[in-house]
């Protein structure tokens, strides 16, 4: 067993005993190590023999000859992916480090020149005829393993330029988005807030608005809306350049809207993500705007201004949750579920799969990285000990676990939509309060953790949509024409009361929040994914409480499948089908259910 790497001292000043950091030598040992030059030498040699073994040649290629050119383009994926993981994930760790910076847009550089020549591989793929492309695996049971990763590459036929274009396009690809993606990464982690004289990072000072604290949340408030406003006009930039560069692809390509891209990544059809919307937004009375005029009298207030969002409730411990405690709660309530979860995420623990600490230049938020199939994931957290953060542990974690399961499926067919990547993360979640739910002693903690509950619904649920209605606007209104910081502001407000409901009053310099989310940036249109996973582990939860005989085979096979499978196809063996319009008010009454136990708890 590896002993794990730790760090008494990443604590955010706080006494949360020591946190682990990352161990990412089995990715690699060093930056200048000679397994790294190995392989990146490696790579440039295959992706040129690659090119000059299949280019112009696939048409007459048999099955047994279009496998081996399958696995060998799959073994290419597995080594540009394990370069690119280590340099991406190192620079997470600080991205204010130039050199750090330096490393991954230089392994990014070197690994773009040497998959040009790879362009070929799906555009002469998807100029197969379907006879031929059907005949080849039938013939080939190996061979039809792959026919979802075919299917999602020819669902893309429609859509693709000239092989030249093409080739352009990912060789320019390094300063296009990703340049621009990592000036925003950088100049938000070199961002300063002063909250009462004392200079805080961002993950910080967002940490402020769930104190106890009104006036220390207000504080934070203004602070962050302050330094803003002073960056506002690089961030604006950033999102007016990457909305025009995607409208221009877009535009080349024959998309028909700006969010057909991800919805055909996420191999979800535009109309079922259009009942997820609409169904959210009409329960936006029922959900949000209810849930928030509860909290206000909670909390004594006629009106709630941006900084009670998730402000604690008044009866709310206090205290904060050590890292110990918040690996216990997790892993108690994973191996209740079933104990071969909670094995699965034992090394996360044990073997540095985990970097939780805060620390100056490390990238804001939380997520899990699978790597590639043939490593293991990596998690990270900006771990301050508040509850939600242990809510971030297990989310995270059962991405982990996840990827973990879908990583038997090989490198081509482990990747999982978006859209069901969301789904061991919320269920990791829930399993996770409802842990704390049954543990609960007096009515105060009950409501304490139903509360906390449905706000982190509605901050993944209602949120969400808010967010992907303003993407929509802005992606739109960009093909107008330049945005002005005022402009974007507007879409940005235009959104909020809507969503949160008529108890709001928003304060001035809140206009300029939509500046600090990454996903607008690094993944345009990704948050309804978030709606969408939380809608469909809400229909699961309640098939397992339901029915709870078998449920955790199945839902290990559903894991397991990765991106081998459809969506309709995982969720037939729970008796779910997220194409029936009326599957996603299945999930939104369950947090209807809990405002009504909250409700009840008041009488």
């Amino acid at each position: 067993m590896r002993t794990p790497v730790f760090d008494a001292t990443l604590t955010g000043g706080k006494d949360l005993g020591p946190l682990p950091e990352w161990d990412l030598t089995d990715l690699y040992p060093a930056p200048d190590c000679a397994e790294l030059t190995r392989d990146l030498g490696w790579l440039e040699s295959e992706c040129a023999a690659f090119a000059t073994d299949y280019e112009d040649k696939l048409a007459s290629l048999d099955a047994a000859a279009m496998l081996k050119a399958v696995q060998r383009y799959e073994e290419i994926d597995i080594i540009a992916g394990r370069i690119m993981s280590y340099a991406g994930l190192r620079y997470y760790q600080q991205t204010t480090d130039s050199a750090r910076a330096k490393f991954l847009s230089d392994c990014q550089d070197k690994i773009t020149t040497f998959t040009t020549p790879l362009v070929f591989w799906s555009l002469e793929f998807n100029r197969l005829e379907e006879v031929q492309f059907n005949a080849l695996l039938e013939a080939n049971a190996d061979l039809a393993r792959y026919r979802p990763v075919f299917e999602r590459m020819r669902a893309m036929k429609p859509y693709q330029l000239s092989d030249e274009l093409e080739k352009f396009l990912h060789d320019q690809s390094t300063v296009g988005a990703s340049a621009w993606n990592k000036l925003f990464d950088e100049t938000i982690a070199g961002l300063t807030f002063d909250v009462d004289g004392e200079e805080l990072g961002i993950e910080a000072t967002l940490n402020l608005l769930t104190e106890q604290d009104r006036a220390q949340r207000e504080a934070a408030t203004h602070a962050l809306a302050q330094v803003f406003e002073e960056n506002i006009r690089t961030f604006a930039r950033v999102h007016n350049t990457l909305a025009k560069e995607k409208e221009i692809e877009d535009r080349w390509r024959g998309f028909e809207t700006p969010q057909t891209s991800r919805h055909l990544a996420n191999h979800v059809e535009p109309e079922v993500v259009e009942a997820l919307r609409n169904a959210v937004v009409a329960a936006y009375p029922r959900l949000s705007h209810r849930y928030y005029a509860l909290k206000a009298k909670w909390l004594g207030l006629e009106r709630m201004q941006v900084w009670d969002r998730n402000a604690p409730l008044p009866m709310e411990d206090t205290r904060l949750v050590g890292w110990e405690e918040a690996r216990d709660t997790v892993m108690t309530a994973y191996a209740g579920f079933d104990p071969r979860m909670a094995d699965l995420a034992q090394p996360f623990f044990e073997q540095g799969w985990i970097d939780a600490g805060v620390k100056n230049g490390k990238a804001p938020g939380a997520f899990a990285h699978p790597t590639v199939t043939t490593v293991h994931p990596y998690v990270m957290l900006n771990y301050l000990g508040k509850p939600r953060d242990v809510m971030t542990l297990a989310h995270e974690l059962g991405h982990g676990v996840h990827q973990v399961l879908a990583a038997s499926q090989g490198e081509l067919l482990s990747s999982t939509p978006l859209t069901l990547a969301e789904t061991a993360s919320v269920f990791g979640e829930m399993l996770t309060f409802r842990k704390l739910l049954d543990a609960a002693e007096t009515k105060e903690q009950r409501k304490t953790l139903l509360a906390g509950k449905v706000e982190d619904m509605i901050n993944t649920v209602v949120r969400q949509i808010a967010f992907y209605d303003f993407e929509c606007k802005l992606h739109d209104a960009r093909r107008g024409g330049e945005l002005t910081p005022d402009d974007i502001n507007a879409l940005w407000m235009s959104v909020q009361a809507e969503s949160l409901g008529p108890v709001f009053d928003f304060a001035d310099g809140y206009e300029t929040f939509w500046a600090y989310i990454p996903h607008f940036i690094h993944s345009p249109f990704y948050v309804y994914a978030y709606a969408f996973g939380d809608g469909l582990v809400n229909a699961l939860y309640a098939a397992y409480r339901d029915a709870p005989e078998g449920f955790q085979d199945k839902y290990f096979d559903m894991l397991s499948a990765g991106g081998s499978k459809h969506h309709k196809e995982l969720l037939a063996p729970f008796g779910l089908d997220a194409t029936d319009p009326a599957f996603w008010d299945k999930g939104l009454s369950m947090i209807e259910s809990l405002i009504d136990e909250l409700e009840a708890l008041e009488a």
